[in-house]
């Protein structure tokens, strides 16, 4: 393949040297030169079509079944999820506009020290969901070692790990040109074959069954879960516009970005809604493999696998970016190298010490209670301000406009109390259950967190968050 055919271009045809293919990126949170701005809204249907062609939607919508909802209920929560890509694709404008990343853009709303926090339970949380995601993969690499003789045992578990977080780092590590030329080639192989997957499941789903009264604990559950998965975007939107030119509208910025989320989101949570309806999906890769036939075997793994690798390249390249946010006075591709890391050593244990995965996903669960309302001041202050930040303001630290007092917003550090406050009362989680939840009826409002930290900045922040206005 040629230099032209695998660098991303700017308009007018002349590419952008710090985003090239293949190369790796020189761009880290720094705010993109409108010189090298490039590419068009299109290309986020792609990364976000891509990015959540993961089996993880096929065990959520499965799980909305195991929470007592019927074929259609699930489906129609299934359908809800999805359609919150609309408002995570919107959040991308706020990249355009100032050239840099969210949780820099996010310095705002909190303050360059009150960011900071979050900022570290964000990288935590990223790391997190790239372990479980390589653990998936290798599983499933693993498995299809196996039917094909490769290996077996330790040896073949340590084999596919090692393949695994290859493919995931070295995507990542060339960058941003690089991972939307990965997510789009992918997403092409991936498409074709979950179209099959849901031609095997749909035909035989039980649509007529009655739910088995689900209740408000049921259908809340069900939604945190859907939601969950959207929501985790939250902190990363920006990390994948800011190199669009500034020309690029919000309607299509939006509409091509949600509806890539929302199509592969929606027809992988309605598959495993199907398979749900049919067999026990306790185990959700041994459950699917049952409805399928058998020469479908060696695809089915090789989806899961993909899937896997596409969402973690994601989330592994904006772990990077994040590490730049905390302070790590390093380049981005070699801030990558830590979360690389802490990402094999996470897997190792997951993947050899039996009970740490399951511990890892109810201490990622909890950390809901943080990022829905971190999440709602975050868009709520995104919208007060139409996009228009003070750029340069974002990165001058106390000589700029959002250092307030002592690095700290007072607005958006009470408002996100207050989210914090809410989500804990009514969270329902193995590590942890809300006195609130019992009188719910055992419902699970942790994400409505989100609209009481939105609703309580809104009344903090209202005569002194404006859109900034250049004056220059």
């Amino acid at each position: 393949m040629t230099q032209q055919d695998t660098t991303t271009r700017a308009p007018g045809g002349t590419a952008g040297a710090a985003d090239q293919v293949f190369q790796v990126e020189t761009h880290g949170i720094d705010p993109i030169p409108d010189e090298e701005r490039h590419g068009s809204a299109k290309d986020l249907f792609w990364l976000w079509f891509g990015s959540n062609l993961t089996f993880t939607y096929v065990i959520n919508g499965a799980l909305a079944v195991a929470f007592g909802l019927s074929f259609w209920q699930a489906t129609a929560v299934v359908v809800i999820g999805g359609l919150s890509f609309f408002a995570i694709s919107a959040a991308g404008l706020s990249g355009v506009r100032t050239g840099t990343a969210t949780l820099v853009i996010s310095r705002a709303p909190f303050g360059v020290r009150g960011n900071w926090p979050a900022g570290m339970l964000n990288w935590v949380v990223s790391i997190g969901y790239t372990i479980l995601n390589t653990v998936v993969g290798t599983l499933a690499l693993e498995a299809f070692f196996a039917d094909t003789g490769v290996g077996s045992g330790r040896t073949g578990r340590a084999l596919a790990l090692l393949i695994t977080l290859a493919l995931t780092f070295v995507v990542a590590l060339w960058g941003h040109a690089t991972v939307q030329f990965a997510e789009r080639w992918i997403a092409y192989v991936l498409a074709v074959g979950f179209a099959a997957l849901l031609v095997f499941l749909l035909p035989g789903a039980d649509t007529a069954a009655a739910a088995v009264s689900p209740g408000a604990s049921g259908w809340s559950l069900a939604f945190v879960v859907m939601l969950a998965g959207p929501f985790s975007y939250v902190p990363m939107p920006a990390d994948y516009t800011r190199y669009l030119p500034r020309t690029t509208s919000m309607r299509s910025l939006t509409w091509y970005g949600a509806l890539g989320g929302f199509v592969s989101s929606a027809a992988l949570g309605i598959a495993g809604v199907a398979a749900a309806t049919q067999t026990d999906m306790t185990d959700a890769v041994a459950g699917t493999e049952r409805l399928l036939p058998g020469w479908f075997r060696t695809l089915f793994l090789a989806l899961v696998l993909g899937g896997s690798v596409t969402n973690s390249i994601v989330t592994l390249y904006s772990s990077s970016l994040n590490l730049q946010v905390l302070g790590v006075p390093w380049s981005r591709s070699k801030a990558i190298i830590i979360s690389a890391g802490v990402t094999a050593a996470g897997s190792l244990c997951a993947l050899f010490l039996t009970d740490f995965t399951s511990s890892l996903l109810s201490f990622l669960s909890l950390l809901i209670i943080v990022f829905a309302p971190w999440g709602g001041v975050f868009l709520t202050d995104m919208l007060m301000r139409r996009c228009h930040y003070d750029g340069p303001a974002l990165h001058a630290g106390p000589d700029g406009a959002y250092w307030y007092r002592s690095g700290f917003h007072p607005a958006g550090a009470a408002a996100l109390l207050a989210g914090m406050v809410f989500a804990a009362l009514t969270c329902d989680s193995e590590l942890w259950t809300g006195p609130l939840v019992a009188p719910l009826g055992g419902a699970d409002l942790t994400l409505l967190g989100s609209l009481v930290s939105g609703l309580v900045y809104w009344v903090l922040a209202r005569r002194t968050v404006a859109p900034h206005t250049d004056l220059s």
